[in-house]
């Protein structure tokens, strides 16, 4: 083989192999099919409940005397504990960012993320410490 044909097999090659690494793809890589804010509400385990019920009737045992204390002690005790389920539920609320990522190989990949990531729905990214950030990537 003369020069120029050795010179023009090697081109050749680099080309061919370069662009199998670049149909090789980004195995972290994907696109942004969806972001979503999630409020998701609190459980009560009923220990708001028991202590706003205890609460609430000894405050109303102090109203009144004789059947008036009664009554202001049950309705003082059903207040509290109401009161004391929707405290303990609103203590435990949970609010996150869902974020679905359609991955290069095809699979579907879904994300949590406690702010708002600095990317839009349609975006090609890349998941940088395991998925714990996204970092935007030029297409």
């Amino acid at each position: 083989m003369n020069r120029i044909g050795l010179s023009s097999a090697l081109v050749l090659s680099l080309c061919l192999s370069t662009a199998a690494l670049a149909q090789k793809g980004c195995n972290d890589c994907g696109v942004v099919q969806s972001m979503r804010y999630v409020e998701e509400k609190g459980q009560g385990s009923g220990l708001g409940l028991v202590a706003g019920g205890v609460v609430g009737g000894v405050l109303g045992h102090q109203i009144g005397s004789g059947r008036g204390n009664t009554v202001a002690t049950i309705a003082g005790a059903g207040v509290g504990a109401y009161a004391g389920n929707q405290v303990e539920k609103n203590a435990k609320s949970k609010t996150y960012w869902a974020v679905t990522l359609r991955m290069d190989n095809g699979t579907t990949r879904n994300f949590t993320y406690s702010s708002k990531p600095a990317v839009h729905e349609g975006e090609r990214v890349k998941l940088v410490d395991g998925g714990r950030r996204l970092a935007l990537v030029a297409n």
